[in-house]
């Protein structure tokens, strides 16, 4: 199937995936997002168990099913991502489970296994991967993917290194499938943007953190609104893999500046408590909470992004006319 056939079958309002994040994307979440034209997805760790994880798919499959005929016509899929690492004793269990709901879409971190894209392939369902640089993507590509989301510098939760233009034409060189462009992209006209160097959709973490449907603080919320650029830091301090948190956060949580360049051993099993616990305090967000000024229904976010969009894809055309050829 060609990446326009993929795009055309999602139903999409904007191209965009909101992307899955710990403790933050939870069910509400994922149902406005897709019920108001965006894909919705959550880390199946949001629910502490395999069971509950059950619990919200079939939630999920009932509702949009519902929905869809209630409004006469399909709706964006969801999404769950599965953190594919030796140290997370629920993937292989919560993949079985997908399986057996035939979950639309599932993204992958921290691992592309072509045992697991074979799995998801049979139901009818698409596997996209999170990568940071182009041999990771070369890896997810042998596994088989349908998608590579492009991990930036300056994205929220774990973050790349690499500049976005750059990266994307690096993996067009040796990819012509989906591209979903992950960073700092917190406008519709950053999703233009995205758009115009090359992306097929934009993946969007920090923007939907302060909406009425996200899990998040309010204190939270508004850190991210009064934040800037400088204020978020890159360390892999708090769960052993390099991330962008909140500098205040941080601060808030007396782990001081000289640890911020300390490294915790990764273990996903043992630590994933611990984690979640810590993660309530310290809160991770990208470089594109320069542009986060208020927090607002999921709907009205989507419906700004949407129009944002279409004024700058607009404005863009105007330079065909200034620079003919």
């Amino acid at each position: 199937m060609t990446r326009s056939e993929l795009l055309e079958q999602f139903n999409l309002r904007i191209p965009v995936v909101a992307s899955p994040m710990f403790i933050v994307s939870q069910m509400q979440l994922v149902k406005a997002c897709c019920q108001n034209g965006i894909i919705g997805t959550f880390p199946a760790l949001n629910q502490r168990t395999s069971e509950g994880f059950e619990e919200w798919l079939v939630d999920l499959n009932q509702t949009f099913g519902t929905f869809a005929k209630t409004q006469g016509k399909p709706i964006p899929p969801y999404g769950v991502n599965l953190i594919v690492h030796r140290t997370n004793p629920r993937w292989q269990a919560d993949l079985e489970i997908c399986a057996k709901h035939k979950v639309p879409i599932i993204i992958t971190s921290l691992g592309a296994v072509s045992e697991l894209v074979d799995i998801v392939h049979e139901y009818g369902g698409l596997v996209f991967h999170d990568v940071t640089n182009l041999r990771h993507a070369q890896k997810a590509i042998e596994a088989g993917v349908d998608g590579l989301i492009l991990v930036t510098a300056g994205a929220g939760g774990h973050a790349g290194k690499t500049n976005p233009i750059p990266f994307i034409s690096e993996i067009r060189e040796h990819w012509d499938g989906l591209i979903l462009l992950g960073g700092n992209i917190s406008t519709g006209r950053d999703i233009a943007s995205a758009l115009q160097m090359g992306a097929d959709m934009a993946y969007m973490g920090t923007r939907f953190i302060n909406t009425d449907e996200a899990i998040a603080d309010e204190a939270y919320k508004q850190m991210i609104i009064d934040a800037g650029t400088d204020d978020i830091v890159y360390t892999a301090a708090i769960s052993g893999i390099p991330a962008n948190f909140l500098k205040q956060s941080l601060v808030n949580a007396g782990i001081p500046p000289e640890m911020w360049k300390m490294k915790n051993k990764v273990d996903l099993g043992k630590e994933l408590d611990s984690e979640a616990k810590a993660w309530k305090t310290i809160w991770s967000a990208g470089q594109g909470v320069a542009t986060i000024k208020d927090s607002l229904p999921t709907a009205d976010l989507i419906s700004r992004l949407h129009q944002e969009m279409i004024d700058a894809i607009t404005e863009q055309y105007r330079y065909t006319q200034l620079y003919p050829s």
